[in-house]
Protein backbone atom coordinates (compact mmCIF):
# COMPACT_ATOMS: atom_id res chain seq x y z
CA UNK A 1 0.00 0.00 0.00
CA UNK A 2 1.06 3.43 -0.61
CA UNK A 3 2.62 5.87 2.10
CA UNK A 4 2.82 8.95 2.72
CA UNK A 5 5.36 10.63 5.03
CA UNK A 6 4.75 13.86 6.71
CA UNK A 7 7.43 16.37 7.28
CA UNK A 8 7.16 19.68 8.69
CA UNK A 9 6.72 21.94 5.35
CA UNK A 10 3.50 20.66 3.91
CA UNK A 11 2.09 17.49 1.75
CA UNK A 12 0.95 17.96 -1.91
CA UNK A 13 -2.41 17.63 -3.10
CA UNK A 14 -1.82 14.04 -4.13
CA UNK A 15 -0.95 13.58 -1.19
CA UNK A 16 -4.25 14.55 -0.31
CA UNK A 17 -5.68 12.73 -2.45
CA UNK A 18 -3.70 9.47 -1.85
CA UNK A 19 -5.09 9.47 1.92
CA UNK A 20 -8.63 10.54 1.54
CA UNK A 21 -9.32 8.48 -1.04
CA UNK A 22 -6.96 6.05 -1.86
CA UNK A 23 -6.39 4.76 1.67
CA UNK A 24 -2.90 5.72 1.83
CA UNK A 25 -1.07 4.89 5.25
CA UNK A 26 0.74 7.81 6.58
CA UNK A 27 3.61 7.91 8.79
CA UNK A 28 5.48 10.99 10.39
CA UNK A 29 9.21 11.88 9.20
CA UNK A 30 12.41 11.55 12.07
CA UNK A 31 12.15 15.62 11.08
CA UNK A 32 8.59 16.67 11.94
CA UNK A 33 8.84 14.60 15.52
CA UNK A 34 11.73 16.62 16.18
CA UNK A 35 9.76 19.65 15.30
CA UNK A 36 7.01 18.21 17.22
CA UNK A 37 9.12 18.18 20.84
CA UNK A 38 10.95 20.88 20.17
CA UNK A 39 7.46 23.03 19.70
CA UNK A 40 6.36 21.00 22.95
CA UNK A 41 9.46 21.91 24.84
CA UNK A 42 8.26 25.69 24.11
CA UNK A 43 4.65 25.45 25.28
CA UNK A 44 5.70 23.19 28.31
CA UNK A 45 7.48 26.35 29.95
CA UNK A 46 5.07 28.78 28.93
CA UNK A 47 2.97 26.98 30.96
CA UNK A 48 4.83 26.65 34.23
CA UNK A 49 5.19 30.28 34.07
CA UNK A 50 2.40 32.38 35.70
CA UNK A 51 1.99 34.87 33.07
CA UNK A 52 -1.46 34.11 31.06
CA UNK A 53 -1.05 32.89 27.20
CA UNK A 54 -4.02 32.59 25.20
CA UNK A 55 -4.81 28.73 24.37
CA UNK A 56 -2.23 27.69 26.83
CA UNK A 57 -3.52 28.91 30.31
CA UNK A 58 -6.37 31.06 29.26
CA UNK A 59 -9.99 30.13 27.95
CA UNK A 60 -10.75 31.04 24.00
CA UNK A 61 -12.31 33.10 21.95
CA UNK A 62 -14.73 35.66 23.95
CA UNK A 63 -13.48 33.87 26.88
CA UNK A 64 -9.85 34.33 26.22
CA UNK A 65 -9.77 37.04 29.20
CA UNK A 66 -9.79 34.48 32.24
CA UNK A 67 -6.86 32.86 33.58
CA UNK A 68 -7.03 29.41 33.72
CA UNK A 69 -5.08 27.30 36.90
CA UNK A 70 -2.65 24.57 35.95
CA UNK A 71 -5.33 22.28 37.81
CA UNK A 72 -7.85 22.83 35.49
CA UNK A 73 -5.74 22.99 31.88
CA UNK A 74 -6.19 19.56 31.12
CA UNK A 75 -10.19 20.06 31.55
CA UNK A 76 -10.11 22.92 29.56
CA UNK A 77 -8.71 21.17 26.90
CA UNK A 78 -11.27 18.22 26.83
CA UNK A 79 -13.94 20.74 27.53
CA UNK A 80 -13.03 22.65 24.44
CA UNK A 81 -13.15 19.47 22.05
CA UNK A 82 -16.11 18.55 24.16
CA UNK A 83 -18.55 21.80 23.70
CA UNK A 84 -17.03 22.32 20.41
CA UNK A 85 -18.44 18.93 19.01
CA UNK A 86 -21.89 20.51 18.35
CA UNK A 87 -22.31 20.09 14.61
CA UNK A 88 -26.02 18.53 12.96
CA UNK A 89 -26.84 17.43 9.74
CA UNK A 90 -26.41 14.69 7.42
CA UNK A 91 -22.94 12.98 7.99
CA UNK A 92 -20.11 14.41 5.91
CA UNK A 93 -18.24 12.04 3.38
CA UNK A 94 -15.45 9.75 4.63
CA UNK A 95 -12.87 10.75 2.11
CA UNK A 96 -13.87 14.59 3.10
CA UNK A 97 -13.40 13.44 6.70
CA UNK A 98 -10.09 11.49 5.74
CA UNK A 99 -8.83 14.84 3.99
CA UNK A 100 -9.80 16.54 6.67
CA UNK A 101 -7.88 14.62 9.63
CA UNK A 102 -4.92 14.29 7.06
CA UNK A 103 -4.64 18.53 6.34
CA UNK A 104 -4.50 18.48 10.74
CA UNK A 105 -2.00 16.27 11.10
CA UNK A 106 -0.14 17.97 8.25
CA UNK A 107 -0.18 21.03 9.94
CA UNK A 108 0.09 19.73 13.66
CA UNK A 109 3.95 18.32 11.99
CA UNK A 110 4.64 21.38 10.98
CA UNK A 111 6.10 22.12 14.76
CA UNK A 112 4.05 25.50 14.99
CA UNK A 113 1.56 23.70 17.44
CA UNK A 114 3.07 22.63 19.81
CA UNK A 115 0.80 19.59 20.30
CA UNK A 116 2.77 16.38 21.86
CA UNK A 117 4.48 14.17 19.12
CA UNK A 118 1.94 11.46 20.51
CA UNK A 119 -1.10 13.31 19.76
CA UNK A 120 0.19 13.35 15.73
CA UNK A 121 0.80 9.73 16.10
CA UNK A 122 -2.83 8.88 17.30
CA UNK A 123 -4.09 10.94 14.30
CA UNK A 124 -2.05 8.82 12.48
CA UNK A 125 -2.75 5.50 13.78
CA UNK A 126 -6.97 6.18 13.72
CA UNK A 127 -6.23 6.93 9.95
CA UNK A 128 -4.30 4.17 9.40
CA UNK A 129 -6.65 2.32 10.79
CA UNK A 130 -9.64 3.67 8.73
CA UNK A 131 -11.69 4.89 11.76
CA UNK A 132 -13.19 7.84 10.43
CA UNK A 133 -15.42 10.17 12.76
CA UNK A 134 -18.24 11.09 12.66
CA UNK A 135 -18.75 14.64 11.38
CA UNK A 136 -21.80 16.10 10.25
CA UNK A 137 -22.84 19.20 7.67
CA UNK A 138 -23.21 22.09 9.92
CA UNK A 139 -20.76 23.60 12.27
CA UNK A 140 -18.10 25.49 10.84
CA UNK A 141 -18.31 29.30 9.66
CA UNK A 142 -14.68 28.82 8.14
CA UNK A 143 -13.20 31.22 10.43
CA UNK A 144 -11.62 30.15 13.30
CA UNK A 145 -10.94 27.20 11.71
CA UNK A 146 -13.53 24.58 10.97
CA UNK A 147 -14.61 24.10 14.40
CA UNK A 148 -17.20 21.98 14.53
CA UNK A 149 -15.59 19.04 12.35
CA UNK A 150 -12.54 19.22 13.24
CA UNK A 151 -13.65 18.61 17.00
CA UNK A 152 -15.93 15.82 16.40
CA UNK A 153 -12.65 14.36 14.84
CA UNK A 154 -10.67 15.47 17.85
CA UNK A 155 -13.74 13.53 19.89
CA UNK A 156 -12.20 10.19 18.81
CA UNK A 157 -9.13 11.00 19.51
CA UNK A 158 -9.90 11.10 22.91
CA UNK A 159 -12.13 7.99 22.83
CA UNK A 160 -15.47 9.38 22.62
CA UNK A 161 -18.16 9.71 20.37
CA UNK A 162 -19.16 8.06 17.01
CA UNK A 163 -16.95 7.05 14.41
CA UNK A 164 -17.05 4.35 11.48
CA UNK A 165 -15.25 1.75 11.00
CA UNK A 166 -13.42 -0.10 8.25
CA UNK A 167 -16.14 -2.31 7.89
CA UNK A 168 -18.48 1.03 7.93
CA UNK A 169 -20.39 0.52 10.29
CA UNK A 170 -21.07 3.06 13.13
CA UNK A 171 -19.99 2.87 16.35
CA UNK A 172 -18.65 4.44 19.85
CA UNK A 173 -15.55 5.48 19.31
CA UNK A 174 -13.49 4.20 21.96
CA UNK A 175 -14.71 0.91 20.97
CA UNK A 176 -12.71 1.15 17.80
CA UNK A 177 -9.82 2.93 19.21
CA UNK A 178 -9.42 -0.58 22.10
CA UNK A 179 -9.93 -2.87 19.02
CA UNK A 180 -7.34 -1.42 17.33
CA UNK A 181 -4.86 -1.23 19.89
CA UNK A 182 -4.67 2.84 20.02
CA UNK A 183 -4.82 4.30 23.28
CA UNK A 184 -6.98 7.50 23.66
CA UNK A 185 -5.28 10.74 23.73
CA UNK A 186 -4.99 12.83 27.17
CA UNK A 187 -4.91 15.98 25.65
CA UNK A 188 -2.84 18.73 27.75
CA UNK A 189 -1.92 22.46 27.71
CA UNK A 190 -2.95 24.00 24.07
CA UNK A 191 -3.79 20.65 22.62
CA UNK A 192 -7.47 20.76 22.50
CA UNK A 193 -7.14 24.37 20.97
CA UNK A 194 -4.10 22.91 18.30
CA UNK A 195 -6.74 20.03 17.01
CA UNK A 196 -9.62 22.89 15.82
CA UNK A 197 -8.22 25.77 14.77
CA UNK A 198 -7.81 25.31 10.96
CA UNK A 199 -9.22 25.46 7.00
CA UNK A 200 -8.50 22.17 6.77
CA UNK A 201 -12.11 20.83 5.99
CA UNK A 202 -12.61 23.30 3.23
CA UNK A 203 -9.04 22.85 1.61
CA UNK A 204 -9.47 19.12 1.84
CA UNK A 205 -12.79 19.91 -0.56
CA UNK A 206 -11.03 22.08 -2.51
CA UNK A 207 -8.44 19.86 -3.35
CA UNK A 208 -10.76 17.09 -4.82
CA UNK A 209 -13.31 19.41 -6.74
CA UNK A 210 -9.93 20.30 -8.48
CA UNK A 211 -8.94 17.10 -9.32
CA UNK A 212 -12.89 16.02 -10.10
CA UNK A 213 -13.19 19.27 -12.44
CA UNK A 214 -9.72 18.47 -14.08
CA UNK A 215 -11.63 15.55 -15.44
CA UNK A 216 -14.27 17.41 -16.21
CA UNK A 217 -12.65 20.20 -18.18
CA UNK A 218 -11.53 17.44 -20.20
CA UNK A 219 -14.68 15.79 -20.66
CA UNK A 220 -16.63 19.25 -21.54
CA UNK A 221 -14.18 19.67 -24.60
CA UNK A 222 -14.94 16.19 -25.30
CA UNK A 223 -18.92 17.08 -25.70
CA UNK A 224 -18.93 20.27 -27.25
CA UNK A 225 -16.77 18.62 -30.07
CA UNK A 226 -18.99 16.09 -30.39
CA UNK A 227 -22.23 18.40 -30.63
CA UNK A 228 -20.21 20.85 -33.31
CA UNK A 229 -19.61 17.81 -35.25
CA UNK A 230 -23.97 16.25 -34.69
CA UNK A 231 -24.39 19.96 -35.82
CA UNK A 232 -22.19 20.17 -39.02
CA UNK A 233 -20.58 22.94 -37.43
CA UNK A 234 -16.88 24.29 -38.66
CA UNK A 235 -14.06 23.43 -36.83
CA UNK A 236 -12.06 26.57 -38.35
CA UNK A 237 -13.23 28.64 -35.18
CA UNK A 238 -10.13 26.32 -33.46
CA UNK A 239 -7.29 27.25 -35.41
CA UNK A 240 -4.31 27.71 -32.94
CA UNK A 241 -3.54 31.03 -34.93
CA UNK A 242 -6.99 32.48 -33.90
CA UNK A 243 -6.21 31.89 -30.10
CA UNK A 244 -3.11 32.67 -30.24
CA UNK A 245 -3.70 36.23 -30.27
CA UNK A 246 -5.90 36.21 -26.99
CA UNK A 247 -3.89 34.65 -25.37
CA UNK A 248 -5.63 32.78 -22.11
CA UNK A 249 -3.57 29.72 -21.61
CA UNK A 250 -7.29 27.91 -20.82
CA UNK A 251 -8.76 29.17 -23.60
CA UNK A 252 -5.91 27.68 -26.22
CA UNK A 253 -5.81 24.42 -24.49
CA UNK A 254 -9.58 24.20 -24.48
CA UNK A 255 -9.25 24.49 -28.37
CA UNK A 256 -6.47 22.39 -29.05
CA UNK A 257 -8.65 19.65 -26.79
CA UNK A 258 -11.46 20.16 -29.40
CA UNK A 259 -9.64 20.26 -32.84
CA UNK A 260 -7.78 16.72 -31.46
CA UNK A 261 -11.20 15.08 -30.93
CA UNK A 262 -12.48 16.66 -34.62
CA UNK A 263 -9.28 15.60 -36.32
CA UNK A 264 -10.00 13.45 -39.39
CA UNK A 265 -14.14 13.84 -39.43
CA UNK A 266 -16.29 13.98 -42.14
CA UNK A 267 -19.28 15.71 -40.52
CA UNK A 268 -17.65 19.57 -39.72
CA UNK A 269 -17.44 22.13 -42.20
CA UNK A 270 -20.57 21.58 -43.96
CA UNK A 271 -22.18 24.65 -43.24
CA UNK A 272 -23.35 25.55 -46.83
CA UNK A 273 -24.80 21.48 -47.61
CA UNK A 274 -28.55 22.21 -46.28
CA UNK A 275 -29.16 25.89 -45.84
CA UNK A 276 -26.63 29.33 -45.81
CA UNK A 277 -25.11 29.42 -42.13
CA UNK A 278 -22.39 32.12 -41.83
CA UNK A 279 -20.93 30.86 -38.52
CA UNK A 280 -21.98 28.60 -35.82
CA UNK A 281 -24.08 29.49 -32.35
CA UNK A 282 -22.48 31.13 -29.78
CA UNK A 283 -22.65 27.95 -27.35
CA UNK A 284 -20.44 25.83 -30.12
CA UNK A 285 -18.12 28.71 -31.22
CA UNK A 286 -17.39 30.16 -27.93
CA UNK A 287 -17.31 26.72 -26.29
CA UNK A 288 -13.16 27.23 -25.97
CA UNK A 289 -13.96 30.58 -24.91
CA UNK A 290 -16.45 29.77 -21.61
CA UNK A 291 -14.31 26.18 -20.69
CA UNK A 292 -11.02 28.25 -21.20
CA UNK A 293 -12.18 31.19 -18.40
CA UNK A 294 -13.14 28.20 -16.20
CA UNK A 295 -10.08 26.43 -17.01
CA UNK A 296 -8.07 29.54 -15.89
CA UNK A 297 -10.10 29.85 -12.55
CA UNK A 298 -8.88 26.02 -12.01
CA UNK A 299 -5.24 27.40 -12.10
CA UNK A 300 -5.79 30.23 -10.09
CA UNK A 301 -7.54 27.97 -7.05
CA UNK A 302 -4.56 25.81 -7.29
CA UNK A 303 -2.05 28.24 -6.81
CA UNK A 304 -4.34 29.04 -3.61
CA UNK A 305 -4.90 25.29 -2.57
CA UNK A 306 -0.78 24.91 -2.75
CA UNK A 307 0.03 28.03 -0.86
CA UNK A 308 -2.41 26.72 1.75
CA UNK A 309 -1.45 23.29 1.86
CA UNK A 310 2.12 24.59 2.56
CA UNK A 311 1.26 26.46 5.45
CA UNK A 312 0.26 26.12 9.66
CA UNK A 313 -2.96 27.30 10.33
CA UNK A 314 -3.04 27.55 13.91
CA UNK A 315 -3.85 30.32 17.05
CA UNK A 316 -1.35 30.65 18.59
CA UNK A 317 1.52 29.85 16.94
CA UNK A 318 4.64 28.57 18.26
CA UNK A 319 7.60 30.65 16.29
CA UNK A 320 11.13 29.34 15.94
CA UNK A 321 12.59 31.93 18.39
CA UNK A 322 10.38 30.54 21.43
CA UNK A 323 7.46 33.05 20.84
CA UNK A 324 3.90 31.60 20.93
CA UNK A 325 1.69 34.16 19.11
CA UNK A 326 -1.89 34.75 18.75
CA UNK A 327 -2.72 35.42 14.85
CA UNK A 328 -5.46 35.79 12.30
CA UNK A 329 -3.70 33.17 9.55
CA UNK A 330 -6.74 30.90 10.13
CA UNK A 331 -9.20 32.75 8.78
CA UNK A 332 -10.37 31.22 5.47
CA UNK A 333 -11.03 33.77 3.04
CA UNK A 334 -8.35 32.68 0.53
CA UNK A 335 -9.76 29.48 0.36
CA UNK A 336 -13.50 30.83 0.67
CA UNK A 337 -12.67 32.81 -2.45
CA UNK A 338 -11.78 30.13 -4.71
CA UNK A 339 -14.65 27.86 -3.79
CA UNK A 340 -16.98 30.25 -4.67
CA UNK A 341 -15.16 30.98 -7.90
CA UNK A 342 -15.39 27.42 -8.81
CA UNK A 343 -18.62 27.16 -8.44
CA UNK A 344 -19.45 30.02 -10.70
CA UNK A 345 -17.31 28.32 -13.30
CA UNK A 346 -19.41 25.29 -13.50
CA UNK A 347 -22.62 26.72 -13.44
CA UNK A 348 -21.50 28.72 -16.60
CA UNK A 349 -19.78 25.22 -18.19
CA UNK A 350 -23.30 23.41 -17.50
CA UNK A 351 -25.07 26.37 -18.70
CA UNK A 352 -23.23 26.15 -22.20
CA UNK A 353 -23.53 22.46 -22.29
CA UNK A 354 -27.56 22.63 -22.13
CA UNK A 355 -27.44 24.92 -25.17
CA UNK A 356 -25.46 22.38 -27.26
CA UNK A 357 -27.98 20.25 -26.15
CA UNK A 358 -31.08 21.67 -26.44
CA UNK A 359 -29.69 23.00 -29.90
CA UNK A 360 -29.75 19.35 -31.00
CA UNK A 361 -33.02 17.91 -30.18
CA UNK A 362 -34.98 21.52 -31.86
CA UNK A 363 -35.54 20.58 -35.08
CA UNK A 364 -35.42 24.76 -36.37
CA UNK A 365 -31.71 24.56 -35.52
CA UNK A 366 -30.02 21.31 -35.63
CA UNK A 367 -29.89 21.15 -39.15
CA UNK A 368 -31.25 17.65 -40.46
CA UNK A 369 -31.99 16.18 -37.32
CA UNK A 370 -35.05 14.94 -36.01
CA UNK A 371 -37.09 16.40 -33.51
CA UNK A 372 -35.67 15.32 -30.23
CA UNK A 373 -33.54 13.21 -31.74
CA UNK A 374 -36.34 10.50 -31.73
CA UNK A 375 -37.38 7.77 -33.10
CA UNK A 376 -40.85 8.53 -34.75
CA UNK A 377 -41.17 11.85 -33.62
CA UNK A 378 -44.71 12.17 -32.23
CA UNK A 379 -45.18 8.33 -30.80
CA UNK A 380 -41.67 8.74 -29.71
CA UNK A 381 -40.45 11.94 -27.35
CA UNK A 382 -37.13 10.80 -27.59
CA UNK A 383 -34.89 13.19 -25.61
CA UNK A 384 -37.33 15.37 -24.64
CA UNK A 385 -37.08 14.71 -20.97
CA UNK A 386 -33.90 14.64 -21.05
CA UNK A 387 -32.94 17.64 -21.57
CA UNK A 388 -35.67 18.80 -18.72
CA UNK A 389 -33.65 17.10 -16.18
CA UNK A 390 -30.33 18.82 -17.40
CA UNK A 391 -32.34 22.42 -17.22
CA UNK A 392 -33.44 21.44 -13.75
CA UNK A 393 -29.85 20.40 -13.12
CA UNK A 394 -28.33 23.86 -14.99
CA UNK A 395 -30.72 25.56 -12.72
CA UNK A 396 -29.59 24.39 -9.39
CA UNK A 397 -26.33 25.16 -10.37
CA UNK A 398 -26.79 28.74 -10.69
CA UNK A 399 -28.15 28.64 -7.64
CA UNK A 400 -25.34 27.37 -6.07
CA UNK A 401 -22.95 29.86 -7.87
CA UNK A 402 -23.94 32.32 -5.39
CA UNK A 403 -21.18 33.18 -3.11
CA UNK A 404 -20.61 31.87 0.54
CA UNK A 405 -18.06 33.99 0.89
CA UNK A 406 -19.91 37.35 0.49
CA UNK A 407 -22.08 36.57 3.52
CA UNK A 408 -20.74 36.74 7.38
CA UNK A 409 -22.38 36.27 10.48
CA UNK A 410 -20.51 37.40 13.44
CA UNK A 411 -20.48 34.73 16.45
CA UNK A 412 -18.56 34.22 19.65
CA UNK A 413 -19.96 37.66 21.64
CA UNK A 414 -18.64 39.80 18.45
CA UNK A 415 -15.15 38.83 18.67
CA UNK A 416 -15.21 36.40 16.25
CA UNK A 417 -17.36 39.29 13.87
CA UNK A 418 -16.32 38.10 10.46
CA UNK A 419 -16.20 35.07 9.11
CA UNK A 420 -15.42 33.60 5.74
CA UNK A 421 -18.23 31.03 5.13
CA UNK A 422 -15.52 28.88 3.41
CA UNK A 423 -16.91 25.77 4.61
CA UNK A 424 -20.25 26.13 3.39
CA UNK A 425 -18.89 27.18 -0.43
CA UNK A 426 -16.93 23.82 0.12
CA UNK A 427 -19.97 21.57 0.28
CA UNK A 428 -22.14 23.74 -2.18
CA UNK A 429 -19.37 23.15 -4.82
CA UNK A 430 -19.08 19.63 -4.05
CA UNK A 431 -23.16 19.74 -4.89
CA UNK A 432 -21.91 21.61 -8.35
CA UNK A 433 -19.48 19.17 -9.24
CA UNK A 434 -21.68 16.41 -8.71
CA UNK A 435 -24.14 18.30 -11.21
CA UNK A 436 -22.00 19.37 -13.87
CA UNK A 437 -21.10 15.96 -13.92
CA UNK A 438 -24.43 14.87 -14.78
CA UNK A 439 -25.08 17.53 -17.23
CA UNK A 440 -21.88 16.81 -19.19
CA UNK A 441 -23.46 13.37 -19.22
CA UNK A 442 -26.64 14.60 -21.00
CA UNK A 443 -24.56 16.37 -23.58
CA UNK A 444 -22.83 13.16 -24.31
CA UNK A 445 -25.64 11.01 -24.79
CA UNK A 446 -27.48 13.46 -26.87
CA UNK A 447 -24.30 14.34 -28.79
CA UNK A 448 -23.42 10.64 -29.60
CA UNK A 449 -27.06 9.64 -30.21
CA UNK A 450 -27.09 12.86 -33.01
CA UNK A 451 -23.81 11.56 -34.47
CA UNK A 452 -24.96 8.33 -35.11
CA UNK A 453 -28.01 9.50 -36.98
CA UNK A 454 -25.56 11.26 -39.52
CA UNK A 455 -26.16 8.77 -41.79
CA UNK A 456 -23.62 8.30 -44.23
CA UNK A 457 -20.97 10.74 -43.05
CA UNK A 458 -18.00 8.97 -41.14
CA UNK A 459 -17.18 10.66 -37.54
CA UNK A 460 -13.42 11.58 -36.56
CA UNK A 461 -11.76 8.06 -35.14
CA UNK A 462 -11.93 9.76 -31.82
CA UNK A 463 -15.60 9.83 -31.84
CA UNK A 464 -15.59 6.37 -32.67
CA UNK A 465 -13.86 5.07 -29.84
CA UNK A 466 -16.29 7.31 -27.67
CA UNK A 467 -19.16 6.02 -29.35
CA UNK A 468 -17.62 2.47 -29.19
CA UNK A 469 -16.66 2.98 -25.37
CA UNK A 470 -20.01 4.19 -24.48
CA UNK A 471 -21.78 1.92 -26.19
CA UNK A 472 -20.07 -0.72 -25.01
CA UNK A 473 -20.80 0.74 -21.14
CA UNK A 474 -24.31 0.25 -21.55
CA UNK A 475 -25.28 3.36 -23.20
CA UNK A 476 -28.08 2.50 -25.72
CA UNK A 477 -27.77 4.21 -29.33
CA UNK A 478 -30.65 5.61 -31.30
CA UNK A 479 -34.26 3.70 -31.27
CA UNK A 480 -37.44 3.52 -29.92
CA UNK A 481 -38.68 5.14 -27.11
CA UNK A 482 -37.14 3.24 -23.59
CA UNK A 483 -36.52 3.51 -19.72
CA UNK A 484 -34.41 6.52 -20.38
CA UNK A 485 -32.91 6.65 -16.25
CA UNK A 486 -30.53 4.10 -16.55
CA UNK A 487 -28.85 4.80 -19.90
CA UNK A 488 -28.11 8.17 -18.38
CA UNK A 489 -26.68 6.34 -14.93
CA UNK A 490 -25.00 4.75 -17.00
CA UNK A 491 -23.69 8.12 -18.95
CA UNK A 492 -22.80 9.68 -15.82
CA UNK A 493 -20.59 6.90 -14.87
CA UNK A 494 -18.98 6.87 -17.64
CA UNK A 495 -17.89 10.86 -17.42
CA UNK A 496 -17.67 10.56 -13.42
CA UNK A 497 -15.01 7.62 -13.75
CA UNK A 498 -12.65 8.87 -16.40
CA UNK A 499 -13.63 6.84 -19.08
CA UNK A 500 -14.86 9.68 -21.77
CA UNK A 501 -11.74 11.07 -21.63
CA UNK A 502 -9.34 7.55 -21.51
CA UNK A 503 -11.42 7.09 -24.91
CA UNK A 504 -10.35 10.44 -26.51
CA UNK A 505 -7.05 9.85 -25.26
CA UNK A 506 -6.22 6.09 -26.57
CA UNK A 507 -6.66 7.77 -30.40
CA UNK A 508 -5.65 11.60 -29.26
CA UNK A 509 -2.99 11.48 -26.82
CA UNK A 510 -3.42 13.01 -23.58
CA UNK A 511 -5.82 16.02 -23.53
CA UNK A 512 -4.41 19.19 -22.07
Amino acid sequence: MHTVVVGTSGVTASDVLAVARGGARVELSGEAVAALTAAREIVDALAAKPDPVYGVSTGFGALATRHIGQELRAQLQRNIVRSHAAGMGPRVEREVVRALMFLRLKTVCSGHTGVRPEVARTMADVLNAGITPVVHEYGSLGCSGDLAPLSHCALTLMGEGDAEGPDGTVRPAGELLAEHGIAPVELREKEGLALLNGTDGMLGMLIMALADLDTLYKSADVTAALSLEALLGTEKVLAPELHAIRPHPGQGAAAANMLAVLQGSGLTGHHQDDAPRVQDAYSVRCAPQVAGAGRDTLAHARLVAERELASAVDNPVVLPDGRVESNGNFHGAPVAYVLDFLAIAAADLASIAERRTDRLLDKNRSHGLPPFLADDAGVDSGLMIAQYTQAALVSELKRLAVPASADSIPSSAMQEDHVSMGWSAARKLRTAVDNLTRVIAIELYAATRAVELREGLTPAPATRAVLDAVRAAGVEGPGPDRFLAPDLAAADAFVREGRLVAAVESVTGPLR
